[in-house]
């Protein structure tokens, strides 16, 4: 039986409403709610031995930014009632298939997310993440407006 609702976040409007609906939902199913914001990285980017020196400085110093910038402001805001158990993770990977993975981990029910994500031009460009999400998901996706 399903323990957790899995919400993508990522800093926008859009992903607030996500995390507002599933916070919702979590509370009228009794579910955990996991916050989760996924770092764009690939393994096979082309780097110089000097960057791949670096890359484990720079993961760290992002994993960090998005916990402050990303996770903190919405658990704090979600945590005030103080009735929802709320978990939180940072991950590097591509966005879709780190969320799928994240929600098996969590044995997530569902991933909730915004529609409209931080970057109109990188999703022009490559598609976005609840297209990616509604195609690679082995669970129900919710894309909030």
């Amino acid at each position: 039986m399903p323990e957790s609702i899995l919400v993508g976040l990522d800093g926008s409007e859009a992903s607030g409403r996500a995390a507002d609906a599933a916070a919702d939902a979590a509370r009228r199913h009794d579910l955990r709610l996991v916050l989760a914001c996924v770092v764009p990285w690939s393994p096979y980017s082309f780097t110089t031995a000097e960057e791949n020196e670096r890359r484990s400085v720079e993961k760290e110093r992002e994993a960090t930014a998005a916990r402050e910038r990303v996770l903190e402001p919405v658990i704090a805001r979600l945590s005030e009632p103080g009735d929802l158990a709320i978990e939180s993770a940072v991950r590097h990977g591509h966005p879709a298939e780190t969320l799928v993975r994240l929600a098996r981990e969590h044995d997530a029910a569902w991933i909730t997310v915004g529609r409209v994500g931080q970057s109109r031009v990188r999703t022009l460009l490559f598609g976005s993440t609840p297209s990616s999400l509604i195609q690679l998901s082995p669970i129900p996706v919710l894309v909030v407006p």
